[in-house]
């Protein structure tokens, strides 16, 4: 089973086809599993946390097409703690985005649950920041390294860009809304300063899937990857 990560924006039925995959490896660990119909756990921590489950609870029927699905929504306010019965017994995992500090708070308790199911079988879907907390490394919002501005920022809002720890389900940090939000640069910023060892960023509506296949790309934007190199840092695409 993959671990989905969604770089943000495909919010629409419009898009049910990038979330299609995470919803057919959920449909066949249920098979395997002998149930009919998979569940899947949808965890929203977003400020407006109910409207944000339920539309994305209807985009994964959506994707499911003709295969009926039980869509089990948790929801709660930012930073707000998560327990385990938000994911026990199902077929799938997805966490929708919000602040990523506040969502990365919120599924720190079950972290090890998640990688125990995950590393069982079941898949992950991560849609902005609930892609970013995927990493080993969950990069926070900031936009400042060593209080020297290193990606856009609202004036007076500025804050220095840290790293925390993620579930751990890839080993690289992810950044998300990357070209759309003009992002790349803190990614070859934190590269090169050394506060991360390599990242992957995703651009909106475009999805990394992550298998034993290695790494495969969907949707219309591009994968940035952002890695050390002498003299400096290596930034290239990952193909489709």
């Amino acid at each position: 089973m993959s671990v989905h990560l969604i770089g943000g924006g495909a919010t629409t039925i419009a898009d049910a086809a990038l979330h299609a995959p995470f919803v057919a490896e959920a449909a066949a660990r249920a098979g395997h599993a002998g149930r009919e119909r998979p569940r899947i756990a949808v965890i929203s921590l977003h400020p407006e946390a109910e409207e944000k489950a339920a539309a994305l609870g209807e985009l994964l029927a959506a994707a499911a097409g003709e295969t009926a699905i039980e869509v089990h929504l948790t929801t709660g306010r930012p930073g707000q703690p998560i327990g385990l019965g938000a994911i026990a017994d199902v077929d799938g995992i997805a966490v929708g985005g919000g602040v990523v500090e506040e969502v990365r708070a919120g599924l720190e308790p079950v972290f090890s649950e998640l990688r125990r199911l995950v590393a069982r079988g079941v898949p992950y879907l991560g849609i902005s920041a609930g892609a970013m907390i995927a990493a080993e490394g969950s990069l926070g919002g900031g936009s400042r390294i060593g209080d020297v501005v290193v990606s856009p920022e609202d004036p007076g809002e500025g804050y220095e860009l840290e790293v925390e720890s993620g579930i751990g389900l890839v080993d690289v940090a992810i950044e998300v809304h990357v070209a759309q939000r003009g992002v790349l640069s803190r990614l070859v910023a934190a590269v090169e300063s050394g506060l991360i060892a390599g990242a992957l960023g995703i651009d909106e509506r475009t999805a990394l899937i992550v298998g034993d296949g290695g790494l495969r790309v969907e949707g219309e934007g591009s994968v940035w990857r952002v890695l050390p190199a002498e003299g400096g840092v290596l930034v290239s695409t990952i193909g489709k």
